[in-house]
């Protein structure tokens, strides 16, 4: 793993793009790791930030396209998550529809919710604008909280 976020790294904002890809789709990965490095390597922040979140988006639709191209049974087994814990994503994500996509960042349970609007064909617009947003604000977090632990050395 160390190897790879390392590739990621050298290959500055298309590596941070890339990285972004991978943690924004069902593959379990840490783009905040390559994006803190590059930032504390001096990295410009703002592109930093717009490299992660199209990429993580990019990958959240990889989700939604699993879900829109899947049945429920052939993806539960694929990405390993139980039936019980799919039916309570699914209950919550119909209750809300593509409004859920903003929490696409979250982890474990962020992918399982884009899957999930790809099943119930939720709007494409709406999904992407809200995965957008939700994305976008994670990372600006991440990189405002960084900024605050840096300024204190």
């Amino acid at each position: 793993m160390d190897a790879l976020i390392q590739f990621f790294i050298d290959w500055g904002y298309i590596g941070l793009f890339f990285s972004a890809i991978l943690a924004g789709s069902i593959i379990p990965f840490s783009s905040e790791v390559v994006l803190t490095v590059l930032v504390e390597m001096g990295a410009d922040s703002t592109l930093c930030l717009i490299s992660a979140t199209l990429g993580n988006t990019f990958g959240g639709l990889l989700c939604y396209y699993l879900g829109y191209l899947g049945d429920m049974q052939k993806i539960e087994k694929w990405l390993g998550i139980g039936n019980e814990k799919m039916d309570k994503v699914e209950r919550f994500v119909r209750k809300y529809g593509a409004w859920m996509g903003f929490f696409g960042f979250l982890p474990l349970v962020g992918g399982a919710i884009i899957v999930v609007l790809g099943l119930m064909r939720a709007n494409l617009h709406i999904t992407t604008f809200m995965m957008i947003l939700g994305k976008f604000i994670r990372y600006m977090l991440l990189l405002l909280a960084l900024q605050g632990v840096t300024s204190l050395f």
